[in-house]
C-alpha cells in the first residue's frame, strides 16, 4: 500500500451515513468505480470482484476456457494464475520467464501444444511482457490471451494500459498493489459476451437480477461480489493513481540511469520503460553468487526467493491436487487425460537460472530526493563491492 488517507476514511463514512451498503443500490459506489475504470483502461467494460484470483477465473470463464484445455503460464507469477486456471476445470502448462522477468515469447511458442487453447501473460512486479511478440504468437497459433496485470494497476505497453490488449485483462487491489481497498480486483474487456459470463461467474444473483434479458443463460457460481466499501476506496484511490505512478517511473528512471552509468552494473531488460508501473527497480548480476551479495548489502531480494511467485514453490500443482475432494480434481478428470501435466521442479532450469541473479528493490513514490541519493549511494557501494572484486577491480 502506498497512498491512503482523509479522503478515503470519507468515502468510506458517506457509504455508512447513506445506509447504501449493498452494491446494486441506487448511485452505486462500485458501479460509479466500474465505469470509471473501464474508461481509465480503455475498454468496454469492467466488473469488480473480490480478488484477483477471482478475477482471472472469471475472465477464463468468460473466455470459454474449461476441462480438456491447456493454458500457458509463466514460471514466476504468483501462484493464483495457475490455481485459476484450475478452477476452471482446465490444466495449467509452465514455460519460461527470459531476462525481463516476464513471460518468453520463444518459450510460448515451443510449448504449445494440440490442447492449448489460452496463454496468460503476466506483468510481472508492475513490468510490461513483451506484448507485440507475444500478440504476434497468439494470433498466428489462434490462442486467447488473458492479461494478468494484477501487480500492473496503472501501467501500460507502449501507450496501451495493461489488460486492455489481451482478450480480457484481470487485475488486483490488494493490499500490495498499486491502489488498494485491502482486497479485491477487477475484469476488463470490450466483449460484451465474455463481460456477461464475467458477471454471472462473480455473482450469479446479481445476474439473475440485472441480466435475464441478456444472451446467456445464467449458472451457478462462486460468489466474489465487490462491496460497496470497497468501491467506495477504490474511487479515491483511482483519482491517485496517475500521480503514484508518475513518481515511482520518475525515480526509478533517475536511480537506474545513475547506478548504471559506469557500465558496472546492469538493469534488468525492459519492455517499454517508458510505460511500465515502476514499482521496482531491478538489476541482472553476472552470478547468484555474485547476486546474492549484492541483495545482502543494498537490501533488495533475489526474484527466485520470492516465496510462491516461482513455480517450484507451487506445492499443489507440482503434486496434481487441485480439489478439496478427489473427484473435484481437474488432473484427474477424464476430459483432461490428454492434457501436459508432467511437472518437476527443475523443469524451468533457465528460469530458475535467471531468476537467481535477478535482484530486485523496493521503490516508492514517497521516496524524497535525499532518500533516493542515499539509495544510488547504497547501490553503487554494493555494486562496486561486489563486481568491482569480480573484474579484478
Amino acid at each position: 500500500m502506498y497512498r491512503i488517507g482523509q479522503e478515503e476514511i470519507d468515502a468510506v463514512a458517506k457509504v455508512i451515513k447513506s445506509r447504501k451498503l449493498f452494491r446494486y443500490m441506487e448511485d452505486s459506489e462500485c458501479g460509479r468505480f466500474e465505469q470509471r475504470y473501464a474508461r481509465y483502461v480503455g475498454v468496454g467494460e469492467a466488473v469488480m470482484t473480490a480478488s484477483g484470483t477471482a478475477a482471472l477465473v472469471a475472465a477464463l470463464a468468460g473466455a470459454g476456457i474449461g476441462p480438456g484445455d491447456e493454458v500457458i503460464v509463466p514460471a514466476h507469477t504468483f501462484m493464483a494464475t495457475a490455481v485459476a486456471v484450475l478452477a476452471v476445470g482446465a490444466i495449467p502448462v509452465i514455460v519460461d520467464v527470459d531476462e525481463s522477468i516476464t513471460i518468453s515469447p520463444e518459450a510460448l511458442e515451443n510449448g504449445i501444444g494440440p490442447r492449448t487453447k489460452a496463454v496468460i501473460p503476466v506483468h510481472m512486479w508492475g513490468l510490461p511482457c513483451n506484448m507485440n511478440r507475444l500478440m504476434e504468437v497468439a494470433k498466428k497459433r489462434k490462442l486467447i490471451v488473458i492479461e494478468d496485470a494484477c501487480q500492473g494497476v496503472g501501467g501500460a505497453y507502449e501507450g496501451k494500459k495493461l489488460g486492455s490488449i489481451g482478450l480480457a485483462g484481470a487485475f488486483s487491489f490488494n493490499y500490495y498493489k498499486n491502489m488498494t481497498c485491502g482486497e479485491g480486483g477487477a475484469v476488463v474487456s470490450s466483449d460484451p459476451r465474455l463481460m456477461q459470463i464475467v458477471r454471472c461467474s462473480t455473482d450469479c444473483c446479481g445476474f439473475f437480477w440485472n441480466g435475464k434479458e441478456q444472451d446467456i443463460r445464467s449458472f451457478s457460481a462462486n460468489g466474489s461480489r465487490a462491496s460497496e466499501f470497497e468501491g467506495a476506496v477504490m474511487n479515491v484511490q483511482l483519482d491517485r493513481i496517475d500521480d503514484t505512478i508518475s513518481a515511482m517511473r520518475k525515480s526509478k528512471k533517475d536511480i537506474l540511469r545513475r547506478t548504471t552509468a559506469s557500465g558496472l552494473l546492469a538493469a534488468s531488460p525492459r519492455h517499454s520503460p517508458d510505460w511500465e508501473c515502476g514499482t521496482k527497480i531491478c538489476y541482472l548480476l553476472p552470478t547468484s553468487t555474485a547476486a546474492e551479495a549484492f541483495a545482502k548489502q543494498v537490501g533488495g531480494v533475489i526474484s527466485a526467493k520470492t516465496g510462491r511467485h516461482t513455480y517450484n514453490e507451487w506445492d499443489p500443482i507440482l503434486n496434481r491436487r487441485a480439489g478439496h475432494v478427489p473427484a473435484m480434481n481437474p488432473y484427474t478428470w477424464e476430459a483432461n487425460r490428454g492434457c501436459r501435466m508432467h511437472y518437476s521442479l527443475d523443469m524451468c532450469a533457465r528460469s530458475l537460472g535467471i531468476l537467481g541473479r535477478s535482484v530486485m528493490i523496493d521503490n516508492n513514490p514517497e521516496f524524497t530526493a535525499g532518500q533516493i541519493d542515499e539509495l544510488v549511494g547504497r547501490i553503487e557501494t554494493a555494486g562496486a563491492s561486489v563486481l568491482g572484486q569480480a573484474v579484478g577491480r
